[in-house]
């Protein structure tokens, strides 16, 4: 397996102890129409499930000459996204979570506003595959809970205050001009929401193309480890990174165990995040206020 020629969309998938999905995930993009040349990358962030052997098998239902695999350490979710961007040769990037269902046209559709000149980003309708007629399209975040909440439909695309990370597709030019996902977080939480607001406050757009529909897995318990203080660590990596003083003071409320925010901040500093907020806040177009206000978030 391997890149064989140069493909104008890269679709990486990160994988961590997805069991039957990724096969599945594999065989419903393949059969999806499409007039789009791409390129599957597989980032196997130390699965211990055995979830990627099926590709030794060398499966006839499956098409592997233009599939790569790419292992990590179990560096964690922006990490392995960021590892299989640098492997992709695309001029568009499309992140796709392992367990998802594709319909014709998905990936023509979704590109639309894009080469439109739309917007930067977009993320297509996500509905359970359970549920398909349940869809979300986008997200914004609850000021009481800053958890995501899913969008309604509107007829056009629309902007959004956050991409799914279930599946959002950017131009590789402005994935490598922001940075790409956020370098400092530990292996779980707030990567979508993170690289959303730092495309905002960049200057870049984020829409939801209402056109595509694209099923998602909703698991009831994560395949892996996910630690509470890593998450709480990400949101104050991002709270400092982007958010006034106010702002990232609020954002302890939000934390699973409050009482560890003066070691949490005490790390963040020692990594680093006084001077990434310095060059961020020289580089972007837009203040955090201005994003809460757009997008009507009383946070």
């Amino acid at each position: 397996m391997g890149q064989m020629r140069m493909h104008r969309v890269s679709i990486i998938i990160p994988v961590k102890n997805e069991g039957e999905h990724v096969r599945e995930t594999l065989r419903s993009l393949q059969q999806a129409q499409t007039g789009w040349d791409y390129e599957v990358i597989l980032v196997d962030d130390a699965s211990t499930d055995g979830c990627l052997d099926f590709l030794a098998e060398q499966p006839s239902d499956l098409r592997l000459d233009s599939v790569q695999v790419v292992r990590t350490a179990g560096v964690g979710a922006a990490a392995a996204r960021n590892a299989g961007a640098e492997r992709a040769g695309g001029e568009f990037l499309v992140f796709c979570d392992a367990h998802l269902f594709f319909e014709d046209q998905w990936l023509d559709k979704l590109l639309e506003p894009i080469l439109a000149d739309v917007a930067d980003a977009v993320t297509p309708g996500i509905a359970p595959h359970d549920a398909p007629d349940a869809v979300g399209y986008g997200q914004t975040l609850d000021p009481e809970t800053f958890q995501i909440k899913w969008n309604g439909k509107q007829a056009v695309p629309f902007p959004t205050a956050l991409l799914s990370g279930a599946c959002f597709a950017i131009p590789r030019r402005v994935f490598e001009e922001i940075g790409g996902f956020e370098r400092g977080f530990r292996e779980w939480g707030y990567e979508d929401v993170e690289i959303s607001i730092k495309l905002w406050l960049f200057g870049y757009s984020c829409c939801a193309q209402p056109d595509v529909k694209i099923l998602h897995v909703f698991r009831k318990k994560f395949p892996y480890l996910v630690n509470a203080d890593s998450v709480d660590y990400n949101l104050l990596r991002m709270a400092c990174s982007h958010f006034s003083e106010e702002r990232i003071a609020a954002c302890r409320q939000f934390l699973s165990r409050p009482e560890r925010a003066r070691y949490l901040l005490a790390s963040l500093f020692e990594n680093g995040v006084l001077q990434q907020r310095q060059r961020y806040f020289v580089r972007r177009k837009h203040a955090d206020s201005w994003f809460f206000d757009v997008f009507e978030i009383d946070f």
